[in-house]
């Protein structure tokens, strides 16, 4: 059975040879790029170490690794192809506070405050509101949550797509299906309707990088949240249709939103709140896009996301990320019992907040075998560990939880 063939019987509930296993299929999915460094060398992998988006300074995994741990997703994400293009020669050499050698994207710039602190830089060599504090490992969003109102006639969405870049990223997708046996993931144009997560684009995100106000909106000023989360609608599907007249169903599946719903103990919203103000919008995009394509619907939404389940389920979404079972009422058992067979699980494999970085790798591997005993039966089911491997992680763990998930996943334990 190829990767694409068995991601797509995990996606549509039926039992494959072994448990689909994802790395870096979407920007939160990933691992951080010092791991990812400390991984090749343990494995005595080539690199070089790319970085997929410095923002987040998460790896882009490449082909020797995706061999080694036998993944089966690859990602076809609008921002990422243009630099996945352009030659090494290209990408920007940066030396990470742990004294990690990355290769940023081409054009990437990054100043350096009195402080030793890093900004990120706009195409122009203005700064960015994005900020790593000196020997920290990610940027930060400095101007996230200011405070003052929100503009609705500020909000513009991107509403179309340059011919050109339509095409690069449809050969990109052609490419990819013809000469690989990946399932393709597809991301972009999605929406964001709570503004917890920077995965979309600010352009694309009603709250205008103001969630605080937003949530107070969603109860005082409904008609124009509904007004504003339509014209974001309007954009993706806009976008969409064009992006799926170059991709076709080459991609399995299409991210429709990052959008984390949940904290560590609750739901941000009251979930009847998001059935009212946010369920009607998700579920225009979803029927478009099952109306029109062949692609699973797939949400990234962190957090404890228990009692929105059912929403998103009758929203029409096929896939949640990351399954975050470390939250409250999140217990892999419960989720799977209440809800399997009915929205396909893409992570929950290893928690990355206690185990992941914290055990043995013996630990790890009961772990990741525990979870998939919970989680694989029926399909249904991709194996992921808890959103980005983070930078701190020993390389045995990552090693160890990889390892167990082909190992058990294939049925194989004793």
């Amino acid at each position: 059975m190829t990767s694409r063939e068995r991601v797509q019987k995990a996606v549509n509930f039926q039992q494959p040879d072994r448990v689909p296993v994802d790395l870096g299929g979407m920007k939160a999915s990933s691992i951080a790029a010092s791991a990812y460094a400390r991984v090749l060398r343990k494995l005595g992998l080539p690199g070089p170490v790319r970085v997929s988006d410095p923002r987040f300074m998460i790896a882009c995994v490449d082909e020797p690794l995706r061999k080694r741990f036998h993944l089966d997703v690859a990602p076809l994400d609008w921002s990422m192809v243009p630099s996945q293009l352009r030659p090494e020669s290209e990408w920007v050499p940066k030396r990470l506070f742990d004294g990690t050698e990355v290769l940023l994207p081409p054009k990437t710039g990054i100043a350096e405050d009195a402080e030793g602190n890093w900004i990120l830089l706009k195409p122009d060599g203005s700064p960015t509101s994005f900020r790593i504090p000196r020997n920290g490992f990610y940027f930060d969003d400095c101007a996230f949550n200011e405070p003052g109102g929100i503009d609705p006639a500020k909000f513009r969405p991107v509403m179309d797509v340059p011919d050109e870049a339509l095409k690069l990223f449809g050969d990109y997708a052609k490419r990819m299906h013809e000469e690989t046996e990946y399932a393709l993931l597809g991301w972009g144009f999605g929406v964001c309707f709570l503004g917890m997560s920077l995965i979309t684009e600010r352009s694309d995100n009603v709250t205008q990088g103001k969630p605080s106000e937003w949530l107070m909106m969603l109860m005082t000023e409904k008609e124009t949240c509904h007004e504003m989360m339509g014209r974001s609608v309007d954009a993706s599907i806009s976008c969409l249709k064009r992006v799926h007249q170059a991709v076709g169903d080459r991609a399995f599946g299409w991210g429709i939103a990052a959008d984390d719903s949940g904290t560590q103990r609750r739901e941000f919203i009251r979930p009847e709140l998001w059935g009212e103000m946010l369920q009607p919008h998700y579920k225009r995009l979803c029927d478009w896009i099952h109306q029109n394509t062949k692609w699973k619907t797939f949400l990234h939404s962190c957090g404890s996301v228990y009692n929105l389940v059912p929403h998103f389920i009758e929203a029409g979404v096929d896939i949640l990320n990351p399954v975050q079972t470390s939250a409250e009422n999140m217990g892999p058992e419960r989720l799977k019992k209440e809800f399997g067979g009915r929205i396909v699980f893409w992570g929950g494999g290893c928690d990355t907040q206690s185990v992941l970085g914290k055990a043995m790798p013996a630990e790890v591997r009961e772990h990741v075998r525990d979870r998939i005993r919970i989680f694989s039966p029926g399909g249904g089911y991709v194996f992921n560990q808890v959103h980005n491997i983070q930078a701190n992680v020993p390389a045995e763990n990552i090693i160890a939880m990889f390892d167990a998930a082909r190992e058990f996943g294939a049925g194989t334990s004793k």
